[in-house]
């Protein structure tokens, strides 16, 4: 039997991940593992996480991690104008994508993640997979979303714990890749949340705007409430 412990935002990279590991990957058991870390939209991102949890009869557990938002300078946790994305501004996320980044989260978040699996691991001897939803977009702004970066914590896992394997299926896939796949396996997207700055999506914000140019690119009708 194959467990899995899968981070996930509500949005809809980590949720389809979520769906992948049970229906394509047949991972029996999945945890899903939210991290509350003040960010402006938790209230939706921790609905969308339970119900994906729901849905694949998988478990939930929320890390209480409020201190790294008190930290961050990121407008996904601080005040600040946000700027209204263009289509055309899409073509280069560098100096937009800057403004959102929250200092060392994924690896902050697999830290607690190889924790959590090796405590399960002292207490009923059964090994957990960790998969995280990671996408290499914008990788000058996000270096804890690189191929490198999921390399290097493997590493970490394999000298610190008893190797429990961090995968990332989708890290190589663009957004509207991603989309379909999350299509195929029977995601509801109406039950995720991809907005950096509300708990409904706002529309004009670069996450908002990706996710857009995802449905667009997939040829898929989006029926998200902007």
């Amino acid at each position: 039997m194959k467990k899995a412990i899968v981070l996930c935002s509500g949005g809809i990279d980590s949720v389809t991940t979520a769906y992948y590991a049970k229906k394509k990957l047949r991972y029996s058991e999945i945890l899903i593992l939210f991290f509350n870390y003040n960010q402006k939209s938790l209230k939706r991102e921790r609905e969308c996480s339970r119900e994906c949890a729901r849905k694949l009869g998988a478990k939930f557990s929320e890390i209480d991690l409020r201190w790294l938002g008190n930290i961050s300078i990121s407008l996904i946790n601080k005040k600040g104008k946000i700027k209204k994305i263009e289509r055309k501004e899409l073509r280069n996320t560098k100096g937009e994508s800057e403004r959102y980044y929250v200092p060392c989260r994924n690896t902050i978040f697999l830290n607690y993640a190889l924790a959590l699996a090796e405590s399960l691991n002292i207490k009923n001897r059964e090994k957990y997979d960790i998969f995280v939803g990671f996408k290499n977009e914008g990788k000058e702004s996000f270096p804890d979303t690189t191929p490198e970066f999921v390399k290097k914590m493997n590493e970490l896992s394999r000298i610190s714990t008893k190797g429990f394997r961090i995968i990332a299926p989708f890290i190589e896939k663009d957004k509207e890749d991603i989309i379909l796949i999350g299509n195929e396996v029977g995601v509801d997207f109406r039950d995720t949340h991809s907005c950096y700055v509300q708990n409904k999506h706002c529309g004009r914000c670069l996450a908002c705007m990706l996710r857009k140019e995802g449905f667009y690119w997939a040829n898929l009708k989006d029926t998200t409430e902007y």
